[in-house]
């Protein structure tokens, strides 16, 4: 299957660390059309600091997420690549409490507003080894390049 995502130096998948840490734009434009493929019966789930508005993530719900997070009051999620719920830091420690789930106009994407617990939000690490407060820590110069932003 062809490899979706941008990628000005066309090479064999990029390793994880390239892909998370590089400056090398691989957008992967085919992730929602994949999505449909495998069946999965998901909305997009924004997830934004309630304190700072910022994004933290952008995850995936299924009915069950959704019922989960709202009895745990703490983000789960549903993970389109390991076909399972995932419950948000339940390894890591940095889990993400609820303060409200909002659904957009035509019902189609969630927004769960939440607080950090602990940490970060991103399961990468910064230079200094902590969690990253959330996964937008690139900024794209063009269409090729990424660069990282100063915390």
């Amino acid at each position: 299957m062809a490899d979706s995502r941008t990628d000005i130096a066309p090479q064999t998948e990029p390793a994880l660390d390239d892909l998370e840490e590089g400056t090398v734009a691989r957008i992967d434009f085919g992730k929602v059309a994949q999505i449909g493929r495998d069946s999965h019966q998901v909305v997009p789930v924004v997830l934004q600091d309630v304190d700072t508005g910022d994004v933290l993530f952008v995850g995936y719900a299924n009915d069950e997420a959704l019922r989960l997070t709202l009895e745990r009051r703490s983000a789960v999620l549903y993970s389109t690549s390991r076909h399972e719920i995932w419950h948000k830091g339940a390894t890591s420690g940095d889990t993400l409490s609820l303060v409200d789930v909002r659904v957009n106009c035509e019902q189609n994407s969630l927004l769960y507003r939440v607080r950090r617990d602990a940490g970060g939000a991103c399961h990468t690490r910064d230079a200094s080894g902590s969690a990253r407060p959330g996964c937008y820590y690139r900024s794209v110069d063009d269409s090729s390049q990424l660069r990282h932003l100063s915390s």
